[in-house]
């Protein structure tokens, strides 16, 4: 079997990995379980490309792991999607504390149940000090929703002469989302084969590289993340220049 991590170039990996975890239901519907039992072996994909990105010395990793419209899915798998999340991050917090992992959460964090934001708040106050890899969970997350609230402050800024409407650039823009402490993604993991990107961090991903995959986030393991990277890391970052201004720079392709 080939070493695919040998083949990573380490000098040239992404600050910062965005992941959608899609295909938990369907990886459980292909083997005759319910929903649910996708979404509890798509932890182990968690614990694994955690593992690998702090060893790997990525800065940051997002995971979409409860969108703001997965509210809408059936009562009982929502309600397990939360006794999960409130399990997981009680059963995680200690190793993600040993590991110099800090969590951070990203998302429409009231409207998660009590129980789930206590667990949640205690292990981001547990990992706070930490300076290794910082894991950023996604919940009850919309990215149209986070740019409107993000719309909103500066509106009630200038109203307020805090701000004036020339003051508005993009610098400004940024601080105002919730992802204002993280730089963006470089580079875009959608797993089960689906082309799109589904309202997840729509101006944050301007440009980073999108990547798919046909692999069930539950089948997804340290290996398929090596893949992404490699695939990464034969493309060329242009920024809106051409091939021939990057390499007379000799700008780094990362």
């Amino acid at each position: 079997m080939t070493d695919l991590l040998a083949q990573v170039d380490r000098s040239r990996l992404p600050r910062h990995i965005a992941i959608i975890m899609d295909g938990n239901g369907r990886w459980a519907r292909d083997r005759g379980e319910d929903r649910v039992y996708g979404h509890y072996e798509g932890v182990i994909s968690v614990r694994e490309i955690v593992d690998a990105c702090g060893a790997l010395d990525i800065g940051f990793l997002t995971l979409y792991a409860f969108s703001a419209e997965n509210w809408n899915r059936p009562k009982a798998e929502v309600d397990a999607l939360m006794e999960l999340l409130v399990n997981t991050i009680r059963k995680e917090a200690d190793d993600l504390n040993k590991n110099n992992v800090r969590l951070h959460v990203i998302g429409d964090f009231v409207s998660l149940p009590e129980l789930a934001q206590k667990e949640m708040g205690e292990a981001m106050e547990m990992t706070a000090a930490n300076t290794g890899l910082n894991l950023i969970l996604a919940l009850s997350y919309s990215s149209r929703l986070e740019i409107l609230g993000a719309t909103k402050k500066l509106a009630e800024m200038v109203a307020g002469g805090i701000l004036a409407p020339d003051d508005i650039n993009e610098e400004v823009f940024q601080r105002c989302l919730d992802t204002a402490m993280f730089p963006d993604p470089e580079l875009m993991i959608r797993t089960s084969g689906e082309n799109r990107i589904s309202n997840f961090l729509l101006y944050q991903l301007a440009y980073a590289e999108l990547y798919f995959t046909p692999v069930h986030w539950p089948d997804f393991r340290k290996d398929n993340l090596y893949e992404a990277l490699l695939d990464y890391q034969r493309r060329e970052r242009r920024f809106g220049k051409t091939s021939e201004q990057i390499q007379k720079n000799n700008v780094p392709n990362v």
